[in-house]
């Protein structure tokens, strides 16, 4: 009889793929679903990038790469690196894998033993907690409570590090808050990782060009130079190019930590497809105006989203500074009961609810850590957005 393994055995479907399956479910059986819980931009891939991949199909680049990733595209990286954070990384000092998903997990796998913890900030990313334990380290969770605004702070940090302390991670703009940290703020979390020179920091920018209201971005090991060589520096095609299903991910690192994680990907899946690296080394050629126009676009669907959800009731939402998400505060919903006569006790419950009787799909802030919260994504259309939210409106008019 099949026993699954004692590492998955803590390991949950993460609760936005799941969402993303119910809704598809419902979708096929006739039922119209407002989708606002995949990270997933609407925008289509750049043109430019899809006749790169289409040239290179006809051209027959299609044989097997290198594990971590052709010389086009490291050296299109390692421009990109130096144009947008003022990082120099070698090539070999740079790798390609499928997403920035299986970068984290390459390095993880490649690096931590049983015992290790990983610092994760939380509310935070689903994953990051499961490939830690996947691994056989141990997440240790940081909260970033509302009242600073979603941010890590500096002390909370040292408060965390141990001797046991392995990893770091680091993701703003943050996934699911839109969090973004000042100069200032990275500038003191960097103060307190230079203290602790075993801690290895994961920096994940994976939303690094989705910024509003003036704020600046700053990758840690460009604010420190001195952390550079325990600085895994993440980043992937998906978000800001809108290349989520061509599967193009990247970093840049120390060279032993490259070596061990190409190592490591090579037992797992060898190098990723030359048809999406194609694509994607000319994104990160081409033309960048397109990132900033999407931007502008994104804080205008945010703005418009808190707008509506603030006049919601039971409802408060933080503006956030980056990302395409809003995590709204449900505290004013908990302990009612929806129109449907279901008692709305968790943002689980919440979110249930929503789905099952104003058929909009979110995520519960439990999924990232903090309750009571959920997630919503503002990357999709503004009919679907001015839609759903009004649907969250009528239902949170109508809990008793």
């Amino acid at each position: 009889m099949f026993q699954i393994s004692e590492r998955l055995k803590n390991v949950k479907v993460s609760a936005s793929a799941a969402m993303t399956r119910k809704v598809r479910e419902l979708r096929a059986e006739g039922v119209k679903i407002v989708g606002l819980s995949s990270g997933e931009p609407d925008f289509p891939t750049p043109l430019h990038a899809i006749e790169a991949a289409y040239k290179a199909a006809l051209a027959g680049d299609t044989k097997y790469p290198p594990q971590d990733g052709v010389k086009p595209l490291k050296e299109a990286i390692r421009a990109k690196f130096k144009r947008d954070n003022n990082l120099d990384y070698a090539l070999e000092e740079i790798m390609v894998s499928n997403g920035s998903k299986q970068i984290m997990y390459d390095a993880l796998m490649a690096s931590v033993n049983p015992g290790d913890e990983v610092i994760i900030p939380v509310p935070g990313w689903i994953s990051y907690a499961d490939q830690a334990t996947v691994a056989g380290a141990t997440p240790v969770f940081v909260s970033c409570p509302e009242n600073n605004q979603f941010k890590l702070r500096a002390a909370d940090l040292e408060a965390a590090i141990t001797p046991k302390t392995k990893w770091m991670v680091l993701n703003f703009p943050n996934n699911p808050t839109g969090a973004v940290l000042s100069r200032a703020e990275m500038r003191a979390i960097a103060d307190v990782l230079l203290r602790h020179p075993h801690v290895m920091i994961m920096a994940d920018d994976v939303y690094e060009h989705l910024l509003y209201d003036d704020f600046d971005f700053c990758t840690i090991a460009e604010l420190e130079p001195k952390l550079k060589e325990r600085t895994l520096t993440v980043n992937g095609a998906s978000k800001a190019y809108a290349m989520t299903g061509w599967r193009v991910g990247f970093a840049g690192g120390p060279r032993p930590l490259i070596a061990a994680m190409t190592n490591m990907q090579g037992q797992i899946g060898s190098g990723i497809s030359t048809i999406s690296q194609a694509a994607a080394t000319a994104a990160l050629n081409g033309p960048q105006d397109l990132l900033k126009e999407r931007a502008a676009d994104y804080q205008k669907r945010r703005d418009e989203v808190v707008a509506i959800l603030r006049a919601a009731p039971g409802i408060t939402c933080h503006k956030p500074e980056g990302a395409f998400y809003v995590f709204p505060n449900i505290a004013g919903c908990i302990g009612k009961t929806s129109k449907g006569g279901r008692r709305i006790d968790t943002d689980t419950a919440f979110v249930t609810a929503l789905l099952e009787e104003k058929h909009v799909a979110t995520v519960q802030g439990a999924a990232y850590g903090m309750s009571p919260y959920f997630r919503i994504s503002y990357a999709t259309d503004v009919a679907s957005l001015r839609e759903g939210c009004g649907r969250i409106q009528e239902f949170c008019r109508e809990l008793r």
